[in-house]
């Protein structure tokens, strides 16, 4: 099984390397691919050393599985060539997600869906990952009419620059910004552009990924992201309208029963989530699990998983595992 870390220099490609080896992924050949003044550059992998190579190398190695993590533009150019050399391409950045022939892949919720022929795969943003993995079972069940959801995203999701900025911030050194303001002992309400209707891209992920990852155009959704300066972890405040009542107690024997999310409800103990916790592990976390008083059949909830984790690297990796586990590749 040849693989292909596309973008293997950067924060989820240092993650998705990490997720590989501890996973014991069926690897014979490692590829590590970054953009061009990253090549030559060596990297560790099971006590061998790699050397990163340019992607036109990569195309023509032709590997069986390629997970991107390089950025819209390098995917929108290369995904296709890798996936004309018969490469399957699972894709970390926005560029194919609401493409209505590529699928968007949860493993838990939607893999069933792929087939031989999905060349290009798209992995959903990372709050939106977090998010659907507790209401997809959820969903089944009671049936969702409406989202309302606020993210307190790690800065972790902006990338490097961002975590030299806070660093920068903490040592009261002054540097490159990766914000129009400072986020130490702050809360940005911006994550990436805004579009013209006056939310973030970020914010709009939310909504269309989260009806396409669930098939179902009818939920609305609603959403409001900012960014804070936790170091790994987003957390989200979801509040969730059903069409049919339900009992909490079934609510957190659902979602104890479902694979790759952890309960942690208590408020006698002061038991929740919180990305301190959440930060290096590949579950989702969910507590304050309580039924909302001012709207019937509402549920409020708080999500909190490690973005660079299940909300990247990891998913990637498990669609790969998938893929190779049912004979897809």
């Amino acid at each position: 099984m040849k693989i292909a870390v596309v973008g293997a220099t950067g924060m989820v490609g240092e993650v998705m390397l990490k997720v590989l080896e501890e996973r014991d992924f069926p690897i014979t050949e490692l590829i590590l691919v970054a953009s061009e003044k990253s090549v030559g550059k060596q990297i560790p992998f099971k006590g061998k050393i790699l050397t990163v190579v340019g992607l036109k190398t990569a195309v023509s190695l032709k590997p069986q599985i390629a997970l991107f993590s390089a950025g819209g533009s390098t995917s929108l150019e290369w995904a296709p060539k890798f996936a004309e050399a018969g490469t399957t391409v699972i894709d970390n950045s926005s560029a194919w997600r609401m493409d209505q022939d590529k699928k968007l892949i949860v493993p838990e919720i939607n893999a069933k869906t792929l087939t031989k022929s999905d060349k290009i795969i798209a992995n959903p943003n990372c709050s939106t990952i977090q998010m659907v993995m507790a209401l997809a079972p959820l969903h089944k069940k009671y049936k969702i009419k409406r989202i309302v959801v606020s993210t307190y995203q790690s800065i972790s999701g902006t990338g490097l620059k961002a975590v030299k900025q806070l660093e920068n911030e903490l040592a009261g050194v002054s540097g490159e910004m990766a914000y129009p303001y400072p986020i130490h002992q702050n809360a940005l309400p911006h994550c990436d552009i805004f579009e013209d209707n006056g939310y973030t891209k970020e914010e709009m992920k939310l909504v269309r990924e989260t009806q396409k990852i669930l098939d179902d155009k009818t939920i609305a959704v609603t959403a409001t992201a900012v960014r804070i300066p936790t170091a790994g972890g987003h957390s989200e405040s979801v509040n969730i309208a059903f069409e049919n009542d339900f009992d909490l107690n079934t609510v957190r024997q659902i979602l104890q029963n479902t694979p790759g999310v952890i309960v942690q409800d208590n408020t006698n103990t002061n038991t929740y989530p919180m990305p301190i916790y959440a930060n290096g592990k590949d579950d989702v976390f969910v507590g304050r699990i309580r039924r909302d008083e001012s709207q019937p059949n509402s549920l409020n909830m708080w999500i909190v998983s490690d973005n660079l984790r299940k909300g990247a690297a990891t998913n990637t990796v498990q669609i790969a595992e998938y893929l190779l586990n049912n004979s897809l590749i």
